[in-house]
């Protein structure tokens, strides 16, 4: 795999906010993703399936929920990573300086906070899960207790490189929409520039 291909994951607009190093895991991450939403789905249509011909498989139901579950958690470390999870940028994007420093840092913080809770709750539901199984296979529920601490780990991990990243870089990056939006206006009244 070629160092552009590797780059494509990240926006140039955003590669101030991101270490080259955790390229790699969102790709995984991405692709753990796309397998979990795609397992939940097969899942459910053969869950469908196989009851509408009055054979269930009674197995499917715990494929598809470990597949929901870890697509839920895999995929908030993921849109935490490429920044397209739940952050209070508006109030943040009005400021300059210090006191959007402050904003940017204060959202972060309070991510983080919610990513140790993640990390050490999730860690204590893993621990409970072995005395909990899931039917039929007698599987521990730990299995699936297992994604809340890996995802605010990876959180953690993420969150983390932001803050350093905006710290040292600047927190000022531009959606690819916005990019988009600002060179079609460009373009366009380039366009009258030339009709004109």
């Amino acid at each position: 795999m070629s160092q552009n291909q590797m780059d494509s994951i990240v926006s140039p607009l955003d590669r101030n906010m991101k270490w080259k190093s955790f390229d790699i895991l969102e790709r995984i991450l991405m692709i753990l993703c796309g397998i979990c939403i795609s397992g939940f789905t097969l899942g459910v249509f053969l869950d469908v399936l196989t009851r509408t011909i009055g054979h269930p498989w009674l197995w499917l139901q715990e494929v598809t929920i470990s597949f929901f579950t870890y697509g839920i958690f895999i995929g908030a470390a993921a849109a935490t990573r490429r920044n397209q999870h739940v952050l209070l940028s508006s109030a943040a994007s009005k400021y300059t300086g210090k006191v959007r420093l402050f904003w940017e840092v204060f959202n972060r913080i309070v991510i983080l906070a919610v990513a140790f809770c993640l990390i050490f709750y999730g860690y204590s539901n893993y621990l409970l899960g072995f005395g909990s199984f899931l039917m039929p296979s007698m599987t521990p529920i730990a299995v699936l207790y297992a994604a809340i601490p890996i995802s605010g780990i990876l959180i953690s991990l993420f969150i983390i490189e932001q803050i350093v990243n905006g710290w040292k870089n600047g927190f000022d990056t531009q959606s690819f929409y916005e990019v988009q939006i600002l060179e079609q206006v460009g373009s366009e009244s380039d366009n009258k520039g030339v009709a004109g």
